[in-house]
């Protein structure tokens, strides 16, 4: 298997510590850079949103327990391959969210609904192109809008 280094280029500051699957929408998160990479913020403020790319340090992937499973363990969810869901604990532990921005610093961006905790380190931080990033007309399964109910 080829090996994949990456190195994260700041962290999330949040008041939230623990993993939950509700109220994210209204979770406010600062996106701290490392020094090095903080020029990078030049120009983010005129951006809505962004598409905040993250670790999930905290997760762990069991194939036996995750490669197939019921979203979020509920009973009234279908079971499905990790790849038709959307879990942290995956092969790959990367979290990939729509923010939207409220603020940016010379240091950090504060965004509401990003879906991750305090400390979680951060790979990426893209602008959100509605170009590129919406889809019309997309077809989910009928399971995902009722799990999806007070997450965001």
């Amino acid at each position: 298997m080829t090996s994949i280094t990456l190195h994260p280029v700041g962290f999330v500051r949040s008041e939230v510590r623990e993993q939950t699957d509700q109220d994210w929408g209204a979770v406010t998160s600062r996106v701290e850079l490392l020094p090095e990479f903080r020029a990078g913020l030049l120009g983010i403020d005129q951006f809505s949103h962004l598409l905040v790319v993250t670790y999930l340090h905290q997760a762990s992937f069991n194939p036996a327990a995750h490669l197939t499973r019921r979203p979020r363990g509920l009973a009234s969810m279908p079971v499905v391959g990790i790849f038709a869901q959307r879990a942290k604990d995956r092969p790959n532990p990367i979290g990939i969210t729509a923010v939207s921005v409220l603020s940016v610093t010379p240091d950090s961006v504060v965004v509401r609904g990003l879906d991750a905790i305090d400390g979680t380190p951060v790979l990426d931080l893209k602008p959100y192109y509605p170009a590129y990033d919406r889809v019309d007309k997309a077809i989910v399964p009928e399971w995902v809008p009722r799990l999806m109910q007070g997450y965001f």
